[in-house]
């Protein structure tokens, strides 16, 4: 980026002089007035390109911060960049640079060499795919021929592997239906109504909802990396016997073939706990294939075979398969969507709780000045291949869910911003325990960039 013009910035002193150290004797020292020191946009750069040179990293960054908050954007935009670029590759602070790279991008969205950088520092933080979703977004736009050449280096950057990574959002959880239970007070049989227990009937409540997950990676070859990853998620709530709990561990070959292919394989293991116990183990296998059909097109088909063991009825301990098929899509450089298609096979010890279900799944983002804005919409069927002894009917499921999600970068404090969620969901089912709805929202904190 290159500033084109320069405004007048008024400074104080203490800033005017920290370029040097300055010895003083006793008498020096003594109480002098103040006197504000005005100086060039020009000058102060200038000021912190040689604080800079001489490693005065503190020193600089605070001549950057006066200059962002310049009243002329391109002056904003400019010590932004500067900013960044020093704590990236002085300093290593990746983190802190996407927040100012994406404050760039929210003021000026066709910005294609800072769209690059922000995805140089998700790809730097083992955001893989956030630094492809922001190289599909640079693409949407007609490039110069520089800028389509620093695109293809940065794609191919993306096969560079970070050893180490980790992230985590957090957030309050109001939820209507935290166990996902029916309205009604008894279940329908074919030998009479039973009364239900309240706690199989729809709860409300407001839990902490945590999603991390880490993950370490090993090279192997030029293009192979033995990828281990730990991941976990959990809502906790003032009533305990509905804390519902995930650890997953996955470890495998991670392989980059050519430009635009890469194959995840790896062996996977799992626990959940709900209600303070262990729910279910699961082992198996998955595998992700993910492909750069075009410059703002990216397919993704993702496979698993799992043994679910479920400690509480054995009649339930299943073999599952399970199929995704996705495609991502930018639209423009602040928008863009995509579709899944999902299939799922589930074969339980006992035939009425075997089940066979498909869906649809479509979502749409867009940035709204310093806003990104996401809407979701899906459905899913599902039948199970018999009927239980008890109910009256086998089941078949139809599931519809909404959500609506905005992440607000006005208010970024630290390298995090607050994240809003809303969403409904709605199970319509011929087995009266599976039938219910639910409105849930959440309120955290995610990364800002």
């Amino acid at each position: 980026m290159k500033s084109t013009s320069f405004r007048r910035l008024w400074v104080g002193p203490l800033l005017a002089c920290a370029a040097l150290p300055v010895s003083v004797t006793a008498q020096e020292t003594a109480p002098q007035a103040q006197e504000s020191v005005q100086v060039t946009a020009a000058q102060l750069f200038e000021f912190a390109e040689q604080a800079k040179a001489q490693g005065d990293f503190a020193t600089a960054a605070t001549a950057y911060e006066a200059l962002a908050n310049d009243p002329d954007q391109s002056i904003r935009s400019e010590a932004r960049f500067r900013h960044a670029i020093m704590l990236a590759d002085r300093q290593g602070r990746y983190a802190d640079a996407a927040v100012l790279f994406r404050r760039i991008v929210d003021d000026e969205p066709d910005q294609a060499r800072v769209r690059l950088e922000l995805a140089r520092m998700q790809a730097m933080l083992g955001n893989r795919d956030e630094a492809a979703r922001e190289l599909r977004a640079v693409q949407t736009a007609d490039l110069p021929p520089q800028v389509a050449r620093q695109v293809r280096f940065y794609q191919q950057a993306l096969s560079g592997r970070k050893p180490f990574g980790a992230s985590i959002e957090l957030a309050l959880a109001p939820d209507s239906n935290i166990n996902r239970a029916t309205q009604s007070d008894t279940l329908g049989t074919i030998i009479g109504d039973f009364d239900l227990s309240e706690d199989a009937q729809e709860t409300s409540g407001i839990g902490l909802s945590a999603r991390a997950q880490t993950y370490g990676r090993i090279g192997l070859r030029d293009d192979t990396d033995l990828l281990l990853r730990l991941s976990g998620s959990g809502r906790a709530y003032e009533k305990s016997q509905f804390n519902d709990y995930s650890l997953a561990l996955q470890a495998g070959p991670e392989m980059v073939l050519g430009k635009t292919w890469r194959v995840d394989l790896a062996a996977l293991g799992g626990l959940r706990w709900f209600g303070g116990d262990l729910y279910s183990r699961t082992l198996g296998v998955t595998s992700t294939v993910t492909h750069a059909v075009d410059p703002r097109t990216q397919l993704r088909l993702q496979g698993s075979a799992t043994q679910e063991d479920d400690r509480l009825n054995d009649l339930r301990d299943a073999r599952r398969a399970q199929l995704t098929l996705g495609l991502d899509r930018a639209f423009s450089q602040r928008s863009g969507g995509g579709v899944r298609l999902s299939g799922d096979r589930r074969m339980a010890n006992d035939p009425g709780y075997s089940t066979a279900s498909g869906g649809i799944d479509l979502y749409a983002f867009r940035e709204i000045g310093r806003t990104t804005a996401v809407v979701r919409g899906g459905y899913e069927r599902l039948e199970a291949d018999r009927r239980l002894f008890l109910y009256p009917e086998r089941r078949k499921d139809d599931r519809f869910d909404v959500s609506l999600s905005g992440t607000f970068r006005a208010l970024t404090f630290e390298g995090l911003a607050p994240l809003l969620r809303v969403s409904y969901e709605r199970n319509l089912s011929t087995v009266e325990i599976y039938d219910y709805q639910r409105i849930a929202a959440e309120i955290g904190i995610t990364a800002a960039f």
